[in-house]
């Protein structure tokens, strides 16, 4: 007997960033707790082809993860679909969703709100060092949020 494996999508402005750090640790994360599921970004900025920005990339070796071969995709009806939870950075993300996307609205949650946070701020523009605090902070909510997935 199979198990049908969680589908998470994470949403931030570029999909370069973020949620593909996000992404990472939902994967690695998952692949450690043996809690089957699939993880996928996008952006609601529409980027299309982007790499993964530099220091996002070499924040996550850090931990031993490559998130190089990303590329950022806008966020499609087939994406919000066929995720089962929506994990978005920033309350503006969650309300262009639903406006975009109205079936969503169930499905989308504020991915900070799982670390004690509201939102998780764009380090975008910034040093290397406020990447590894956002990826922190997104490994937090992440590995909270994941432990709390009811199982199937």
């Amino acid at each position: 007997m199979s198990i049908e494996p969680w589908s998470l999508l994470f949403i931030c402005t570029g999909n370069i960033c973020r949620s593909p750090m996000a992404e990472g640790l939902a994967w690695n994360y998952g692949r450690q707790r043996g809690i089957p599921l699939t993880a996928t970004s996008g952006s609601t900025l529409g980027l299309e082809d982007r790499p993964a920005h530099k220091h996002a990339v070499r924040v996550m070796s850090e931990l031993g993860m490559d998130i190089s071969e990303h590329r950022s995709q806008p966020i499609t009806q087939d994406l919000i679909d066929s995720a089962d939870h929506i994990l978005v950075m920033e309350i503006q993300h969650a309300a262009k969703l639903r406006e975009r996307f109205p079936s969503a609205d169930g499905k989308i949650m504020l991915l900070g709100t799982y670390g004690g946070l509201i939102e998780i701020a764009d380090p975008l523009g910034g040093w290397r060092r406020r990447f590894r605090k956002s990826r922190d902070e997104i490994r937090d909510c992440v590995e909270t949020f994941i432990d709390r997935l009811p199982q199937r």
